[in-house]
C-alpha cells in the first residue's frame, strides 16, 4: 500500500516591520490643538479678546455721542453705526492685544515645550522635523483665528444690539446694506489675521533659538514696539516700506467707498514676506535641532 504524504500546510505571511508608523498630520493638530486650548493663558487671553469689542461698545453708547468728533476716527465712526464696531475693535486690537496673542502663542509652541523638556521627546518620536513644525504653525495660526472670530463675531453682536444698525456708513459718507457691510467686516477680520500670522512666524522663529518663553515675549513684542517707534520718525522715511506694522494703518481702507486696495495688497504682499522667511528660518532650525 502505497503511503499517502500530507501536503504542507500553507506558508503564513509574516509582517514585516518597517519602523515605527508615523501618525496622520490630523491626528498631530487635533492633539496639539487641545493641548493649547487647555492652557490657561490661552484661555485668558482669548477671554480678553472677546471683552474689546464689548468695552468698545458700551464706551461708544454712553459717551461717544457726547463727544462728536473726539477720539480715533475708526471707533468715532462706530458711534450709531453698529456694524462697524468689529472694525474698531480689530484696530484697537492690533496695537498690542492682538500681537501679545500671536506671540505667546508662538513662545509656547516651540519654547514652552523646550522648557518643560517635552520638546526632545517630540523630536525624537517618528514624526519628520517638518510636520512638527507645520503641525505647531498650524496650531498658532488657529489660535490667532479663534481670537480674530471672537473680536468680529462679539462686535457684531455688541454693535447692533447695543449700538444699533444693520448697515455701514463708510468714512466716505455713503451708506452700505448689509450684506456689503458683512463683506467688509470678513475682508477685514482676513487681513488682520493673515497681518498677525506673519508676526507670529518670526516670534516662531525666536521660539526655536531659546527655551525660555519670555525671551520670546520680550524680543518680539519690544522688537514691534521699536519697529513702530521707527515707524513714526519722519527721517525713517527710507525703512518704513520694510517694516510689517507701516502697513496696518491700511485696515482704514475697508470702511472707504470706494475701497483702496494698493494699501491692502502691499501690507498683504510684505506680511507674506515676513511669513515665508519666519517659518524658512524655523524649518532650518528644528532641522538641527537635538532637543
Amino acid at each position: 500500500m502505497t503511503a499517502t504524504l500530507a501536503e504542507p500546510a500553507p506558508a503564513t505571511p509574516v509582517a514585516v516591520s518597517t519602523g515605527p508608523k508615523q501618525a496622520s498630520a490630523w491626528r498631530l493638530y487635533a492633539s496639539e490643538l487641545r493641548w493649547i486650548l487647555r492652557r490657561p493663558r490661552t484661555v485668558v487671553a482669548l477671554t480678553l479678546m472677546a471683552l474689546v469689542p464689548i468695552a468698545i461698545g458700551i464706551g461708544v453708547t454712553v459717551i461717544g455721542g457726547n463727544a462728536p468728533g473726539r477720539g480715533p476716527a475708526m471707533i468715532m465712526a462706530a458711534v450709531g453705526n453698529g456694524m462697524v464696531l468689529p472694525l474698531a475693535a480689530l484696530t484697537v486690537s492690533m496695537t498690542m492685544l492682538l500681537p501679545l496673542v500671536a506671540t505667546m502663542s508662538a513662545a509656547d509652541a516651540l519654547a514652552g515645550e523646550a522648557s518643560h523638556g517635552t520638546l526632545r521627546g517630540l523630536l525624537m518620536a517618528p514624526v519628520s522635523r517638518v510636520r512638527l513644525v507645520a503641525v505647531k504653525a498650524a496650531g498658532v495660526a488657529t489660535v490667532i483665528v479663534i481670537a480674530v472670530s471672537l473680536i468680529v463675531l462679539l462686535g457684531m453682536i455688541t454693535g447692533v444690539v447695543i449700538v444699533g444698525g444693520t448697515e455701514v456708513v463708510t468714512l466716505s459718507g455713503t451708506t452700505l446694506p448689509f450684506l456689503d457691510a458683512l463683506g467688509k467686516v470678513g475682508l477685514a477680520a482676513g487681513w488682520v489675521a493673515f497681518q498677525m500670522m506673519a508676526l507670529a512666524a518670526i516670534a516662531l522663529a525666536v521660539s526655536s533659538l531659546t527655551e525660555h518663553p519670555l525671551v520670546v515675549l520680550a524680543a518680539t513684542l519690544g522688537g514691534l514696539i521699536v519697529v513702530q517707534v521707527l515707524g513714526a520718525i519722519p527721517g525713517m522715511e527710507w525703512l518704513q516700506p520694510y517694516l510689517l506694522p507701516t502697513g496696518w494703518t491700511a485696515l482704514a481702507d475697508v470702511l472707504r467707498d470706494p475701497m483702496p486696495w494698493d494699501g491692502l495688497l502691499d501690507s498683504s504682499a510684505k506680511a507674506a514676506c515676513y511669513l515665508l522667511i519666519g517659518l524658512s528660518l524655523t524649518f532650518v532650525r528644528m532641522s538641527t535641532k537635538d532637543g
